[in-house]
């Protein structure tokens, strides 16, 4: 998978640019990403059901991610909210979704790790009544040096076409593969960006069914 160089501004989502912002903050001028404890994203508490943490066990392409945080949206956007909140978190990404879903996303894992720098995408699918839904995923690496320690994850779907079902939106469904319209690594204008006006949050406010 080919990741195109991007300046923060590439992030379409009013709340996730305010964590790119956070992240951006952390890291300062003097390091290439935050230390684990340095990154205290502001308001996040209402952002937590769309949130992923992960520790990096391993390196290189042998990394694994395991999952100490799971937010409660996506549990649903992956079909996993049948199991038991306590049950969702210390396993490992791969075994969380499975080796054909994990096999379509390990690339953006692999980019931010590789790379040491937030990794943003955006990719289409359908909900099971046909709506075209966007989905974008925002991952921003901690560490100290070269190594990556944690990952944490910000995922936000939205669509035009309004209102849309949320439940199994990203599982494992015939003719609903996700399919990828942009990956980028944001390395380029390495400063906190601006962030849209107010006014423009219309556009991100849909209903989940």
């Amino acid at each position: 998978m080919q990741f195109e160089s991007a300046d923060p501004s590439v992030v379409r989502s009013i709340r996730q640019r305010c964590l790119l912002n956070d992240w951006l903050r952390a890291a300062g001028r003097q390091r290439s990403m935050p230390l684990p404890g340095d990154f205290q994203p502001e308001q996040v508490a209402d952002e937590l059901v769309d949130m992923m943490q992960y520790e990096v066990v391993g390196q290189g392409d042998g990394a694994r991610f395991l999952i100490t945080h799971e937010g409660a949206r996506l549990a649903t956007t992956y079909g996993n909210d049948h199991i038991e909140p306590a049950r969702r978190t210390n396993r490992y990404l791969d075994e969380a979704i499975g080796p054909e879903r994990y096999a379509s996303v390990v690339a953006h894992y692999q980019a931010c790790l590789a790379r040491q720098r937030p990794t943003y995408s955006i990719s289409t699918v359908r909900d099971i009544d046909g709506k075209d839904v966007s989905y974008e995923r925002l991952l921003m690496p901690l560490g100290e040096g070269n190594a990556v320690r944690q990952i944490v994850g910000s995922f936000k779907s939205i669509s035009i076409e309004g209102s849309f079902t949320v439940s199994n939106l990203m599982g494992l469904r015939p003719q609903a593969e996700p399919v990828v319209r942009l990956s980028a690594v944001i390395d380029r204008q390495f400063a906190p960006a601006a962030t849209p006006a107010h006014g423009s949050l219309s556009v991100e406010i849909v209903e989940l069914d």
